[in-house]
């Protein structure tokens, strides 16, 4: 009877390492959240948009934000390929004033490729405020 606590101890153990790995989207989808919902236009493919934004890493390590002194908002057409496939399909349907934050896989960023302050294999984390729509 001693033992049986431990299996379930054992199992939450493997569970919580599983799941801190730094660069691992388990589900390997984009994960949308709308931190606020904006009252604009909806952000249609082909839009050419403004936004701020911070991208991070899972460990919190930021690697880029558009609001850091000296940058301006980033300017880009949804859909064109000018950003990675994350920001393409995660824009979509967002609302001017809005802020979203997009949670996506390697698979949709960078791949295994190694971008400097970002590791290959990464998941990025961006908060994304939607400035306008052109």
């Amino acid at each position: 009877m001693q033992l049986n606590w431990k299996i379930p101890a054992i199992a939450l153990m493997v569970l919580f390492v599983g799941c801190s790995k730094e660069n691992n989207n388990m589900s390997g989808e984009l994960v949308i959240e709308d931190l606020v919902v904006g009252e604009g236009a909806e952000v249609k493919q082909y839009d050419i948009v403004n936004v701020n934004y911070t991208g991070k890493l899972t460990n919190g390590n930021v690697f880029d934000s558009s609001l850091n002194p000296g940058r301006s908002p980033f300017r880009f057409t949804v859909g064109a390929g000018q950003v990675i496939k994350g920001w393409d399909d995660g824009l979509i349907g967002m609302k001017v004033g809005g802020k979203r934050k997009l949670t996506i896989p390697p698979s949709m960023g960078y791949g295994n490729r190694n971008m400097g302050a970002i590791p290959p294999n990464s998941t990025l984390i961006f908060e994304i405020d939607l400035l306008s729509i052109e």
